[in-house]
């Protein structure tokens, strides 16, 4: 649907910004801040900008939508999705009607902030909002104490021992006291209950702050004119009690929240500052990222990551690629090897060639999917989202009739009861249990090398029952050693057209011819044809192979046999078919193997109750030979995209939910269709594209683990929900008889938001799940 075309755009020294203050919303409309947290698409002949940002101040799903609207009304916005769990929003925009900064301070006069999804931004609001929280919990608490101080006398003394004018002194002493945790800490509550009312939306907030308004002016009349209609009980202690504790809750959920926020961010932190840039003259020059180019040649020193995509020109080292792969064994790297950027030279200073840069590297596509993913809203998300509002319109009817009731049993319970009521039907335990599981698995999967496209994954992959795997490159490995070719001395000019076209293609027995030709010998006296070396309308057939004109007009094929040529008699079981006009040219054989962990894998998938399915377009001898290798009884080979894809829906009309591994061209269409699917992270980039996640590591055995963990995720969310409901069904009926007084509501309110959390961050744990 749309195509990037910002290509080399390189994000700015990331150390200067982490020691800078928070830059105005004005500078991030400059063209290399923009480039690093947006990518430009073209749609229908428009430029359009997808920018990706950090928000802070929020506490309910109803704040999402408060954002989205706010955004949606400014000139020039496409699309505004906002995640409240994860804090982010992804945002479709027009540069030729509206800037960045101008969105920004629509977000900010919402009530809200917002600063570009970048490590030191988001660093550095999230360190604002930690101080805010805890200066607010600090007062609240301190305070607390000092009304509780007074507020004992009044408690423990008998009838007689204490005066009316001293009574209402210590009452003054307390109202004086509660002002401070009223307008200061309790201050952002107050604030979202008005944004969420002004915007026609009931958030979490508009029932806790309509309850501390209650009890406040309840308790000031109660103070001004004991006499009066409120009544002489006054309820500063547990409005204070209340506070503290929420915004003690709060607290924690926000360190949790930050804490998955800080892992899942450490991806995007990788890039080194300056770099040394090889001269023309052999000197080397430190400059900054954004100054480097394709080709340039840079060293890069122990400990440093290497900044973009390359190839290892002189120096042998090992790379940490944990944080792109989830491998955390170092990777030997030797002169030729590809390496990556974001990766960590860890033995010796090397010498590299950059290939790729910015939002061409592997590094930046796999950050920009995982923020894509945490901007989503899960389909059991937006179910809660929308139930959100009768629920919370219930709540306030329910805490109306309990004042009317208790107006006639007790009025001077009425008000307390009331706000018992208010309190503790607050739905934020029960907003908050699928989405911070999804959060905190989310964080483990990336961690393992598993990056996540969209967040509906673990609710669909713990439905799935049959699981479908492509062959080469997938339960095989995507390098394979050359075993025979015809001729053994082919023609110079065949070599040639071999290196043209698989150099264009991401197969992999594209990149074993690649590795190949560097062992083969060419015929003696063979020439050096200008004409094939110079080939052109280089394309790529779905299935079957890559195809190309030389300069005399002749089509090369490079590919599948009987499609490249027809089957060459002495070779007929190669896999790689060199042809010229429908004449064999040259043949290549190659030996494969299975991952090291693919038979572990598929005993796990089975273990678990699964299905599991090879479907390859290889020859049938070839895909059963694998297959009864790595323990599959069901296999089909000869398959073309068609066939792969008319296998899923079958499967699918049976009844079954279905998982598709899967890394090349030919893939992505039953990628697509799968229940749930998933690419090798070094597959092919549309294959990455329609897949729900990426296999960054390579192993085969997340899989297995993928599935328990949507399992286990699936059990923590029933567990939270049962939690939340079963709080409710409690205390809703404590409250409204009048036996738990607004302090304990606020306890038990807390508590319950502060338990699920903790319960989802045990998915954040690494185990074997």
């Amino acid at each position: 649907m749309s195509a990037t075309l910002s290509a080399n755009a390189m994000p700015s020294p990331e150390g200067a910004a982490a020691s800078a203050p928070l830059a105005p919303a004005a500078a991030c409309d400059d063209a290399a801040q923009l480039d690093r947290y947006t990518e430009w698409l073209d749609q229908g002949g428009r430029r359009l900008g997808r920018s990706q940002l950090q928000l802070a101040g929020m506490h309910c799903a109803a704040c999402a939508g408060i954002i989205e609207r706010a955004l949606m009304a400014e000139a020039g916005v496409q699309e505004a999705r906002v995640n409240s769990a994860a804090e982010r929003l992804q945002l479709t925009w027009d540069p030729a009607r509206t800037q960045v900064s101008r969105l920004i301070s629509a977000i900010e006069r919402a009530g809200y902030g917002a600063v570009p999804d970048l490590a030191a931004p988001a660093r550095q609001l999230r360190e604002k909002e930690h101080r805010q929280a805890l200066w607010r919990l600090f007062v609240a608490s301190f305070l607390m104490m000092q009304v509780m101080m007074l507020a004992t006398p009044i408690y423990v003394a008998g009838p007689g021992d204490m005066e009316p004018d001293q009574r209402n002194l210590l009452q003054w002493g307390e109202w004086v006291l509660s002002l401070p945790v009223m307008l200061f800490s309790a201050g952002p509550f107050f604030s979202a209950a008005w944004r969420q009312l002004r915007s026609r939306s009931l958030g979490m907030d508009v029932p806790v702050a309509l309850g501390l308004l209650v009890t406040f002016v309840a308790s000031s009349g109660a103070v001004f004119d004991p006499a009066g209609i409120f009544g002489h009980e006054v309820y500063f202690d547990s409005l204070t009690m209340f506070i503290s504790f929420l915004l003690g809750g709060r607290y924690l959920e926000l360190r949790a929240r930050h804490k998955v926020a800080r892992s899942l961010e450490l991806a995007g932190e990788r890039l080194p500052e300056l770099v040394q840039r090889q001269q023309p003259d052999g000197q080397f020059l430190t400059v900054g990222l954004s100054e480097l180019r394709v080709g340039d040649r840079v060293r890069v020193l122990v400990g440093q990551a290497f900044p973009g995509d390359g190839v290892l020109l002189e120096g042998a080292t090992a790379a940490d690629e944990s944080l792109l792969s989830g491998e955390s064994l170092p990777v030997g790297k030797a002169a030729g090897d590809a390496l990556v950027a974001g990766s960590l030279n860890l033995q010796a200073p090397v010498l590299m060639e950059l290939r790729g840069l910015g939002a061409d590297t592997r590094y930046e596509s796999i950050v920009r999917l995982m923020r894509s993913a945490l901007t989503q809203r899960p389909a059991q998300l937006r179910l809660a989202d929308r139930a959100a509002g009768p629920f919370l319109w219930g709540v306030l009817l329910l805490a109306a009739g309990a004042a009317v009731v208790w107006s006639w049993i007790d009025p001077s319970r009425a008000v307390w009861v009331a706000v018992s009521v208010l309190i503790v039907t607050c739905p934020c335990a029960l907003s908050l249990a699928a989405p911070s599981a999804w959060l905190a698995a989310t964080g483990q999967l990336a961690r393992r090398g598993v990056l996540l496209s969209r967040l509906d994954l673990l609710e669909t992959m713990a439905q799935v029952d049959t699981v479908v795997l492509d062959k080469t490159g997938t339960l095989t490995e995507d390098r394979m050693r050359l075993g025979k070719t015809w001729p053994q001395a082919p023609q110079a000019g065949s070599l040639q057209v071999v290196q043209a076209l698989a150099r264009q293609s991401l197969h992999p027995y594209a990149k074993a011819a690649l590795e190949a030709l560097v062992s083969i010998e060419p015929a003696p006296g063979s020439a050096d044809l200008r004409e094939v070396r110079e080939v052109r309308e280089v394309r790529e057939v779905r299935g079957q192979g890559m195809e190309a004109l030389d300069a005399l007009g002749r089509r090369w094929r490079l590919g599948a046999a009987g499609w490249a040529a027809p089957v060459c008699a002495a070779l007929p079981s190669a896999q790689l078919l060199l042809g010229c006009e429908g004449e064999a040219r040259l043949a290549l054989q190659f030996e494969e193997s299975l991952r090291p962990d693919a038979v572990e894998a598929v005993q796990s998938l089975q273990a678990l109750g699964l299905q599991v399915e090879l479907l390859s377009g290889d020859r049938p001898e070839r895909v059963a030979a694998v297959a009864q290798a790595a323990g599959i009884k069901q296999a089909s080979g000869g398959a073309s995209p068609e066939g792969k894809l008319a296998r899923v829906e079958a499967l699918q009309g049976q009844g079954r939910k279905v998982l598709m591994l899967g890394d090349g061209i030919n893939d992505a269409p039953v990628l697509a269709r799968a229940d749930a699917s998933v690419a090798m992270g070094q597959g092919a980039l549309i294959a990455r594209t329609q897949a729900d996640a990426v296999l960054l590591s390579g192993r085969l055995s997340e899989l297995a683990r993928m599935r328990a963990l949507a399992l286990k995720t699936r059990r923590v969310i029933r567990q939270n929900l049962a939690w939340s409901a079963l709080y409710n069904a409690a205390c809703i009926p404590l409250a409204l008889t009048g036996w738990l007084p607004p302090w304990a509501a606020g306890i038990g309110m807390a508590s319950s938001s502060l338990l699920v959390i903790l319960n989802a961050l045990r998915l954040a744990r690494d185990s074997k799940t």
